[in-house]
């Protein structure tokens, strides 16, 4: 990150710039994203300014997000989705030195009455199992772009990883460890900044290889047949099969996972990128893994959201009902 030279913008400017990098990365992808619909909306319906909008303006918009399919996914956003929304209009504002029309009581109160109607339980996606897993991979041609998926298949589960964090791995954050036998069994992954990790600490993960996922063997397959040395790990493709040297986006990880989801059988609208992490905790619990050794994969820091895949996965044994229902 470049050194910001005071003396080079304005004290708005520097401001904005602090401000903007205090957000996590995917929360200033979000806000972005809310804004661009907002001054989207603003345009139909012939607001001249998106930054004079009336509380009133506001509250329709906010209706509208919650009732009506999003133009680009054809789904109609989460709650949690829509009040970041509207923290983004506040953000704008805020940089702007305006007063907000976010806080306005009608606006409160409409954003209130749309959770009341719509309800505030999350979305759960599926988790993808160890033998889901394996039917996936299974799917995946022999070609650079399907080891490629593989690879992303593969390390994704065996590392917990969130979309983001496969997007934002380089060949420099693995390194491979040579077993007694000569052969790669163990790799470390260091996840240079999540969700649990804001200050940009880093987090190193240890991976084994196994005998079916492998992800160590497919993420070497993808690496000889890429021919990549450095930079991102997982690339976009040009036709041909050939790396473009950028990195994937994370909106492309749940569209691959979808993908391969869909040729084993599974539907599509039930998994998602989240679904690798939530099929490890799911998988390790279901095997009997102990709790600090999987909180050391996913490193989660609060032990009650793993104990939920445990308790998901583990529903059914010793139900207490068994001996009598």
């Amino acid at each position: 990150m470049q050194a910001i030279e005071p003396t080079a913008m304005s004290n708005q400017d520097l401001h904005s710039v602090v401000l903007s990098s205090a957000l996590a990365a995917n929360t200033r992808i979000a806000y972005e994203k809310g804004w661009s619909r907002f001054t989207d909306y603003c345009r139909e319906e012939q607001i001249q300014d998106p930054l004079s909008a009336s509380p009133e303006d506001v509250a329709r918009f906010l209706v509208q997000l919650a009732t009506q399919p999003s133009p680009l996914s054809g789904i109609v956003l989460s709650m949690g989705t829509i009040a970041l929304y509207k923290s983004a209009i506040n953000k704008e504002y805020g940089h702007a030195q305006k007063a907000s029309p976010t806080n306005h009581p009608l606006v409160n109160a409409t954003l209130k009455g749309l959770t009341r109607l719509r309800g505030t339980a999350p979305r759960q996606v599926k988790a993808l199992r160890e033998f889901h897993i394996e039917a996936m991979l299974a799917q995946c041609a022999d070609t650079i772009i399907g080891q490629r998926d593989a690879a992303i298949i593969a390390v994704g589960f065996a590392g917990a990883l969130r979309r983001s964090e496969i997007c934002d791995l380089t060949v420099e954050d693995v390194e491979f460890l040579k077993c007694t036998e000569g052969n790669d069994q163990h790799m470390f992954l260091t996840i240079r900044h999540s969700k649990t990790d804001q200050q940009g600490k880093g987090q190193k993960i240890a991976i084994l290889d196994g005998h079916t996922i492998r992800p160590i063997h497919r993420l070497r397959m993808w690496l000889n047949a890429s021919r990549i040395t450095h930079g991102a790990l997982f690339q976009t493709m040009r036709r041909g099969g050939h790396v473009r040297g950028k990195p994937l986006h994370h909106s492309d990880i749940p569209r691959l996972i979808k993908h391969y989801a869909q040729k084993i059988g599974l539907d599509p609208k039930e998994v998602a990128g989240h679904s690798l992490r939530a099929g490890f905790v799911t998988s390790a619990a279901a095997h009997h893994a102990r709790l600090d050794k999987i909180m050391a994969i996913t490193r989660h820091t609060n032990p009650s959201t793993v104990m939920k895949y445990i308790r998901d996965a583990d529903s059914f044994s010793d139900h207490a009902g068994q001996n009598f229902l």
